[in-house]
């Protein structure tokens, strides 16, 4: 098995299959293809006839790509990785909100671009203040269920991966969202496979100037 990616420091998308596959002990080997910097993934796109944006996971033969693709193939191929919570009506919020995610929140997303390296306070535009709003409406949402651990569901499953690019965003750029998203976000900052990430993304030596900039950087 095999997941390509981008920028540890930069891609967000990126970082939701693999983080989920490191949480699940799912072994996979990786490549990163820097896509400001190489023309390896229009390469690797146009080869297998698939638009030119990662992730992309190979498996038996197989092309899939979009992260929520791919962690649902992952769902499904290792049940005893419980990337799904087992209560019906928790799953049910929690594909939700993982699909919410993979639509919305764009105004957040064009502000604020992941960087995993950013320390800074950016003042949220009135359409990225809604977007934090709606955060902290669908934390309470999860926190409604009481749930035993640290994660949305208790234990860490797809909607904890899709939302993990928030969390280095609301992180990285001073946000305020709730104190319930402020515990989660602890959680996943002190999962051995989010360090990991974070180790390599310090590493790399690429950079990225018009995401750099909204920092100050």
């Amino acid at each position: 098995m095999h997941l390509y990616i981008a920028y540890k420091n930069y891609s967000s998308w990126s970082l939701r299959p693999w983080l989920a596959m490191k949480v699940a002990g799912i072994d996979f080997e990786e490549t990163i293809l820097p896509f400001y910097h190489s023309d390896a993934l229009s390469k690797f796109a146009q080869q297998h006839a698939i638009p030119a944006a990662v992730p992309i996971l190979e498996t038996q033969g197989d092309i899939i790509w979009d992260s929520m693709a791919i962690m649902e193939y992952l769902a499904e191929q290792y049940p005893e990785a419980k990337l799904w919570p087992a209560d019906q009506s928790l799953r049910n919020l929690a594909r939700s909100t993982a699909a919410e995610m993979h639509s919305s929140f764009l105004a957040l997303r064009s502000q604020f671009p992941m960087n995993c390296r950013v320390t800074a306070n950016v003042e949220p535009t009135p359409e990225s203040q809604l977007d934090l709003e709606r955060l902290a409406q669908i934390w309470q949402k999860f926190t409604a269920f009481d749930v035993e651990g640290r994660f949305l569901c208790g234990h860490f499953t797809i909607v904890d991966a899709m939302f993990a690019p928030v969390m280095w965003r609301v992180k990285g750029y001073g946000l305020t969202v709730s104190e319930e998203f402020k515990a989660w976000s602890d959680a996943m900052l002190t999962l051995p496979a989010m360090q990991e990430w974070l180790a390599g993304a310090q590493q790399e030596e690429w950079s990225i100037p018009h995401y750099d900039q909204v920092a100050g950087l």
